[in-house]
């Protein structure tokens, strides 16, 4: 119960912050704003995201995923402590520290791995999921169903960092202006170290960098390769890296990844197309994209919509 005290305080101070977009640079808030309440959140035509970006607290059932990473939810859903021997909770009011249990053992194991085996005494860990999972008020299209998880490409300094360093410290900028390649300065072996921990671990189902960091990689990774594969491009990703783990055993409902496309290490011609002129510096579109509808109650698997319904769950409980 004691562990669980701190985040109990922290979310009665918390409410929701913000819509802003959840980048590790943005700020989070000292003062947040609480969202009014919908006046039917049983609509089913209502946007998921104003649904689930509400809940405070997880659903009082056991633990289990539904849907997609993209499309989904969680039930049960428990906190990481804010403060751990080897790891601190960035951006706490978010209120998206939440997590599968496999999730959670496994940023613990990781943290404790990357301070025995790195410099860094420990790591700070950005956003996970909200209480119930599913799509979020901004940021995040993924990190629906309690499986992912940024870590910043920062190490946790020696000492508990205030709440307000929380909520406005920096990341660290790993790729170059150009963006063409890593910034020599701050990659280092640590970096590299904290990022094959974690691709090793055989939960892990995919970890996103960006495309500089998966070059620098590459270029860089001795020995066994083989965790080389499930390290992937994507945009974004310079300041963290998404740790995104496999469905859990007997999770029927989660919805597996489909496996990563080839059988080699990532570092061929796919990898050098991130690179292109036009992929870095894409030419404005002459006509604005219109906006993607949001994804509605309606259309969240069958399970969410009880999920998102059920009585809350009091912190501590077990």
């Amino acid at each position: 119960m004691m562990r669980y005290r701190l985040f109990a305080l922290m979310l009665l101070a918390a409410g929701q912050g913000a819509a802003s977009d959840a980048r590790a640079q943005d700020l989070g808030t000292l003062n947040p704003k609480a969202l009014p309440p919908l006046a039917n959140p049983g609509d089913a035509r209502l946007p998921a995201k104003q649904v689930f970006g509400r809940a405070r607290a997880p659903a009082a059932m056991p633990a289990h995923v539904y849907g997609f990473y993209s499309k989904g939810c969680i039930a049960g859903a428990r906190p990481l402590p804010l403060d751990g021997p080897d790891w601190q909770v960035m951006r706490p009011s978010r209120n998206r520290f939440w997590g599968h249990p496999v999730l959670l053992a496994f940023l613990e194991r990781l943290a404790a791995h990357v301070k025995q085996t790195t410099h860094w005494p420990g790591l700070l860990i950005g956003d996970m999921a909200q209480p119930r999972g599913g799509p979020m008020l901004n940021g995040h299209a993924s990190h629906q169903l309690g499986l992912d998880a940024d870590v910043w490409l920062r190490p946790m300094p020696n000492r508990r960092l205030t709440r307000e360093e929380r909520e406005t410290q920096p990341s660290q900028m790993i790729v170059r202006d150009d963006r063409l390649d890593v910034d020599p300065r701050v990659w280092t072996p640590d970096v590299m170290g904290a990022i094959e921990a974690a691709a090793k671990d055989r939960q892990v189902e995919r970890i996103f960098v960006n495309a500089a960091i998966k070059k620098a990689i590459c270029r860089d990774a001795r020995g066994d390769r083989s965790w080389l594969t499930k390290v992937r491009p994507m945009w974004g990703h310079d300041y963290h890296f998404h740790i995104r783990l496999a469905c859990p055993p007997g999770e029927t409902a989660c919805e597996v990844q489909a496996p990563i496309p080839g059988s080699g290490d990532g570092c061929d011609a796919s990898l050098t197309h991130w690179f292109a002129n036009g992929i870095i510096h894409p030419r404005p579109s002459p006509t604005p994209p219109r906006p993607k509808p949001p994804i509605t109650m309606a259309q969240m698997p069958a399970q969410c919509r009880a999920v998102a319904a059920a009585p809350g769950q009091q912190i501590g409980e077990r």
